[in-house]
């Protein structure tokens, strides 16, 4: 093999190697993370976290619980306004219909008023699947309603495998191109000199 095909290889595995995949953890004090675990609940926000103490201890997740088991979801009120209205919780089956709420329904919170700011669910998920997080603020006045998917013990195979394509693909193809390159360039040039 000659040493600008080697030089090529190289290029392309550095390529290849860059656009792995790196685990990374985000902190809970991350702005991103904490903007992306935000609902908004009419013109109210809350911030959900939720835990796994027995599972995965003090880490937070935002929505994607790891496993199954005893997991405890925490709604930070944002706005103190929020301290004075009743709320509603529910957790239901992500089934695809919601006509018969209470058969899906796998934790219910009746209006209440949390003058602390906070409202703490603690609820044993024994299954993994795909559930939704309903939230129901309700004054004199207003009535407003929030929607949010929770994940519970499911993989995140497809977005891994996603990314392997999305991503991998790609510069597997641009590395491959380059070396298909350099090689035939290589050869021509090893041509070019025989022929003088």
């Amino acid at each position: 093999m000659s040493l600008p095909f080697l030089t090529s290889a190289g290029l392309c595995f550095v390529m290849l190697v860059l656009g792995l995949p790196l685990p990374a953890q985000a902190q809970h004090t991350h702005e991103l993370e904490k903007n992306f675990c935000i609902l908004k609940v009419g013109p109210y926000g809350m911030h959900l976290t939720g835990y796994q103490p027995d599972l995965a201890g003090g880490k937070e997740n935002c929505g994607e619980v790891p496993g199954t088991g005893r997991t405890v979801l925490v709604l930070d009120y944002i706005e103190g306004e929020l301290r004075s209205l009743p709320v509603e919780v529910r957790v239901i089956k992500d089934t695809g219909s919601e006509q018969d709420l209470q058969a899906i329904t796998v934790l219910h919170v009746p209006p209440k008023v949390y003058p602390s700011g906070f409202i703490s669910l603690d609820h044993n998920f024994d299954q993994p699947g795909k559930y939704v997080g309903l939230i129901t603020l309700g004054g004199t006045q207003e009535h407003h309603m929030a929607r949010f998917p929770i994940s519970i013990g499911e993989s995140n195979v497809v977005s891994h495998f996603m990314h392997y394509i999305m991503v991998i693909a790609p510069l597997a193809a641009i590395a491959g191109g380059a070396a298909i390159f350099f090689f035939l360039r290589g050869r021509r040039k090893t041509s070019d000199n025989t022929v003088s």
